[in-house]
């Protein structure tokens, strides 16, 4: 009993009540986040669109989402996190219900383009907010902490949209634009503002440089970025091109399902105690152990024929999932100068996006002309080359992360001494 308090005391404990209202806020979004995980047939089965329009419009919720994380981290930095959250959270929840009574295809595609750009648009704040509240030793446990209930809210949602879409498809709309207010409500009346935005703000930090086009100058960040876009292309297929390797054996969609399912109930079971096993690891091995685990799950699909085999290799490739995600974020938030944060979020976000639209287009591709094997080798490939890229630049980026917090600190020295200067974060 005493070690399972021990182990519960490391894994949460100590962490500011204000990462506790956004984790709080994040559950309730995430479990009733139904509206992306039935859309296709929603519009298909519902609607009677087309599957080509589906998939159009699904694409479409991509690109708003890329605009959105670019647009959500430019205005963290200049209006304030707080504001920027509320707002994109609030217009989600507007245009969730918005996209519920809409009809003609026109005003569907450009319901769901506004409500990708405003969904992933909070995401950068929101980040950024987190890393403000949460001290530079606990990240790793807060990130661990927050990929956990992202994954418990989706799997409960995966359920629960489902069951009300045998109900009444409208109700997914407002179950969700409800749930979407009521974490936006949350942070809003519990969560303090960290950062008020860069515009007419007399803070300590350099005079060049603080654009967008800057975090995409800077080549610590860029090798950082290339690595995520790499594995973000291997770990994508797991929704494009994998359903098709199991039905090509011959195994149903339902079965895709079950097998898919141990990724998120893996995560569930066994996130939290990731921070305690990676804690004196150092992060560069900790990326490149999780990318090397990604490529070997997937690596192995390419000798899959039968569920079980599938089964071993989604849960390896989780394992590096697991591994990689907790570590990226807390890497992530060093490597960002804090008026800078949401930038920074918005453009690491942008790898995802773009993942999300070249993955199914590459991987398919290279099915259809080169073969499984090829495929699933190929990601093998790309994914050591992921982990050498993150072995090599490791010692850069922790140089990095101690000038920047060196740097930090003695402009929250210079303000403590200047009462008129107020600090960014």
């Amino acid at each position: 009993m005493r070690a399972v308090r021990r182990w519960a005391v490391e894994t949460a404990g100590g962490l500011p009540s204000g990462f506790w209202y956004l984790w709080t806020g994040t559950l309730i979004n995430r479990i009733g986040s139904f509206v992306l995980i039935l859309l296709s047939v929603y519009l298909t089965h519902e609607r009677g669109f087309t599957p080509t329009f589906a998939g159009l419009v699904i694409g479409l919720w991509g690109a708003g989402g890329a605009l959105g994380t670019l647009v959500g981290g430019v205005l963290a930095d200049r209006w304030g996190r707080k504001p920027t959250y509320l707002t994109f959270l609030y217009s989600s929840s507007a245009l969730m219900l918005a996209l519920g009574f809409a009809h003609s295809a026109l005003l569907v595609a450009v319901t769901v383009f506004l409500l990708g750009m405003a969904a992933e648009g909070s995401r950068p704040a929101m980040s950024a907010l987190m890393i403000d509240i949460v001290g530079p030793h606990e990240r790793l446990r807060a990130f661990s902490l927050n990929y956990w209930v992202i994954n418990l809210g989706f799997a409960f949602s995966a359920i629960a949209a489902g069951a009300l879409a045998n109900v009444d498809y409208l109700l997914i709309f407002i179950v969700d634009a409800v749930s979407t207010a009521a974490a936006a409500t949350v942070v809003a009346i519990k969560v303090r503002d960290t950062h008020r935005g860069t515009r007419g703000q007399r803070t300590p930090r350099p005079a060049a440089g603080g654009s967008l086009l800057s975090v995409f100058a800077d080549r610590v960040f860029l090798g950082f970025f290339a690595c995520n876009l790499l594995l973000a292309l291997v770990f994508m297929q797991h929704i494009s091109t994998l359903p098709l390797a199991m039905t090509g054996d011959g195994l149903s969609t339902g079965t895709y399902g079950l097998v898919i399912a141990i990724n998120g109930i893996l995560i569930v079971a066994g996130q939290l105690f990731v921070p305690r096993l990676l804690r004196h690891v150092p992060r560069a091995h900790a990326l490149a152990l999780g990318a090397v685990l990604v490529g070997v799950g997937f690596a192995l699909t390419a000798f899959a024929g039968a569920a079980w085999f599938y089964a071993i290799s989604v849960v390896i490739w989780t394992l590096g999932e697991m591994a990689d995600a907790p570590s990226k974020s807390a890497l992530l938030a060093d490597l960002s100068p804090s008026w800078m944060r949401g930038r920074y979020q918005g453009a690491s976000s942008l790898a995802w996006s773009m993942a999300s639209f070249g993955a199914p287009i590459i991987g398919a591709a290279v099915q259809q002309h080169l073969g499984n094997a090829t495929l699933w080798l190929g990601c093998l490939v790309v994914s050591l080359l992921v982990a050498a890229g993150h072995l090599l630049m490791g010692p850069a980026r922790e140089r990095r992360a101690v000038e920047l917090r060196a740097a930090e600190l003695a402009a929250a020295a210079s303000s403590s001494a200047n009462p008129r200067l107020v600090p960014a974060a």
